[in-house]
């Protein structure tokens, strides 16, 4: 048929299509039947009239149907007010025994503060510094308390503002954050503010301003104080999750309270900023507002807080009990299967590499609690103790710092090239454990079976990656960022000594042939490697948190908070109270190292795998011997990859 003959045919019907289309009043059954027409006329254009405008024009046609029906409706303020009037409600009701854990251990640490004080004068400047408690001194004698709280300017009120609802939002996540290291980050940011709250209001009650200070900081406290106790109760609930599964697995349990914690976290940021907004402008006028002003500015405060996160919960939860009974489901299933002879791409790689190593964490550390952890803490020790100098002060770049020191690579002496020497051979001995684990998934552990392969393997794992730790540990730090893009040569080294089948001789020398031939994806991958660590790390130990000479740090972070109780504690008994902090900087870095190079040794197996299957196919070759074997009534890997 000749086109302007298939046009005269049908035009009448496609202009109907178009009428009711655009009509509003139309009829269902006669536009469904007339779509189907339509896409039945445009496989036959595209069939004998490929490049002809009526291919064209039938195809916009059919797509401004298609694109109409499967439009997603945009989401309405109702659904935004709903969030805040239902569900945020029964979150809170949810974990309220949480918040008022959170609340009960806020107002312990006051006392705690409150009597500390009372009976030691001398604990206030330990708490805030003898140059603040001069200034407040100074500042009563002066008939202006408080302050320390005043600006001048509006540029310095907008700074002010900035700085403070920033640095208040960032200890409510630090606080949050936390709650997933057994809850103990969430219990240290509610002592310190516990106890400094009590100190600062005992200190000025023994002043006989009492009231004043209280009128003055509960201005923006009663938000901010509250949003640091919501925190930790959120923090608290993210927490114990992972702590209290139920019948629930760790992972599932873990998502299902992450995700309350967080919603009760979103919704302290506009009481933060309120916050923040209130001690930039408000508190600064403590002395010409009137009293009763404070007091109803206080109580309203408080009375919102203990509306929102108390009352109206409670009421919400009465209203609608289906909602809150309803269990809360999880789609997150761990998948437990792998097929390594596939071609990946990098990001399959590196999520691969993260699930493999969640699911054979539990091999991985039964094999490494034997060998490789003591070994790498009897180090630690014996470095601390040759070293005992180096850790009485804090460093900038503490991270960098504190390996040196673990590792040996500080080269000080002549002891620490073996130090170091010993590392190698420890990180080549967790490599070995990762690859053993890789080539025998799918078969129960066995001890006689891994040191049959230590025996055979671990020498060349070992030579392997004795290039790599050559770089790390004898370049200058200056050089790393250059180094960086020579590691990817030596990346495939250790895993192809551990992993390929062929003699020691050919195994080394295909080592540095698959780390070229996969030079791009293998400099990709730790980069990429390199920044989910990196982000990881933020909210635990900040890059630049530490300042030199035991400043204050620039950004604190949960690691900073940590040892700073522990600062204050090692106080009491001991003027060497910076090593035990730094002992413990030190095992937090272990747990990092640890957890890194294990993931790092899992990626190097996935692509070796990949680069075995681009030059030998062993899995297509794999695959064609099971054309035709599937069972029909049993689904197997096959079926799945």
């Amino acid at each position: 048929m000749k086109e302007t003959q298939f046009i005269e045919q049908n035009k009448d019907k496609w202009n109907r299509f178009e009428e009711l289309y655009q009509s509003k009043s139309r009829d269902p059954e006669e536009l469904s039947d007339l779509y189907m027409d339509i896409t039945d006329d445009l496989s036959y254009a595209q069939t004998f009239y490929k490049r002809r405008t009526v291919r064209v024009y039938l195809n916009q046609l059919g797509q401004r149907v298609y694109t109409g029906v499967h439009k997603q409706k945009g989401e309405s303020l109702k659904k935004f007010f709903t969030v805040w009037r239902t569900s945020l409600p029964l979150e809170i009701y949810r974990s309220r025994k949480n918040i008022f854990f959170a609340f009960a251990l806020f107002m312990i640490y006051f006392i705690i503060g409150a009597v500390t004080v009372s009976n030691d004068p001398f604990f206030a400047e330990q708490m805030f510094g003898t140059n603040y408690v001069n200034t407040t001194l100074n500042n009563i004698e002066a008939g202006k308390p408080l302050n320390i709280y005043t600006e001048t300017s509006a540029e310095g009120h907008m700074r002010m503002f900035i700085q403070i609802t920033t640095n208040n939002i960032k200890v409510a996540l630090l606080t949050f954050f936390g709650g997933f290291f057994l809850t103990i980050g969430a219990h240290i940011v509610l002592f310190n503010n516990g106890v400094m709250v009590g100190v600062f209001q005992y200190f000025f009650s023994t002043k006989g301003l009492l009231v004043t200070s209280f009128l003055g900081i509960w201005i923006h406290g009663a938000f901010e104080i509250s949003a640091i106790v919501l925190a930790a109760g959120a923090g608290f609930t993210a927490g114990n999750g992972l702590l209290f599964p139920g019948s629930r697995t760790r992972m599932q349990s873990l998502q299902i309270s992450t995700k309350r914690g967080l919603k009760i976290m979103l919704s302290l940021i506009p009481f933060l900023m309120v916050a923040g907004f209130l001690e930039s402008y408000v508190t600064m006028n403590y002395q010409v507002l009137p009293d009763w002003s404070k007091w109803t500015l206080i109580g309203l405060s408080f009375g919102l807080i203990l509306f929102y996160y108390v009352f109206y919960p409670m009421y919400v939860a009465r209203k609608h009990p289906e909602l809150l009974d309803k269990e809360e489901s999880t789609t997150f299933q761990p998948r437990t299967g792998f097929r390594f002879n596939v071609i990946r791409q990098i990001n399959e790689i590196v999520a691969d590499s993260f699930r493999f190593f969640r699911v054979k964490l539990g091999t991985l550390m039964r094999i490494n609690l034997l060998v490789t952890i003591p070994a790498m803490i009897a180090l630690i020790v014996i470095q601390d103790m040759r070293h005992y100098d180096l850790l009485l002060t804090e460093y900038w770049y503490d991270w960098a710092s504190q390996l040196s020191f673990m590792m040996g690579f500080c080269f000080i002496d002549e002891f620490d090239y073996l130090v170091a020497f010993v590392w190698t051979v420890l990180i080549a001995f967790l490599f070995t454990s990762v690859f053993f684990t890789v080539k025998t998934h799918g078969q129960n552990f066995q001890w006689k079976s891994f040191w049959d392969y230590c025996q055979k393997r671990f020498f060349g794992i070992w030579l392997g990656n004795l290039f790599l730790a050559f770089i790390v540990f004898a370049l200058p730090w200056q050089w790393l960022l250059l180094a960086f893009f020579v590691l990817p040569f030596f990346y495939l080294n250790a895993v192809t000594m551990g992993l390929d089948e062929t003699g020691f001789g050919k195994r080394f020398s295909k080592g540095f042939s698959y780390s070229s031939k996969s030079y791009g994806n293998g400099l990709l991958a730790l980069l990429i490697m390199l920044c989910i660590v990196f982000i990881a790390a933020q909210p635990i130990a900040f890059f630049l948190s530490v300042h030199l000479n035991q400043g204050q740090p620039l950004s604190s972070d949960v690691l900073d908070l940590v040892t700073e109780f522990i600062k204050r504690i090692g106080q009491i008994f001991t003027d060497d109270y910076i090593f035990f902090a730094n002992i413990f900087r030190q095992l937090v870095y272990l747990l990092y190292v640890l957890v890194v190079l294990g993931i790092l040794a899992v990626m190097m197996s996935f692509a070796y795998f990949n680069e075995v299957e681009r030059n030998e196919a062993a899995g297509l070759k794999d695959s064609f011997k099971k054309f035709g074997k599937r069972n029909r009534n049993k689904e197997t890997s096959v079926d799945f990859d």
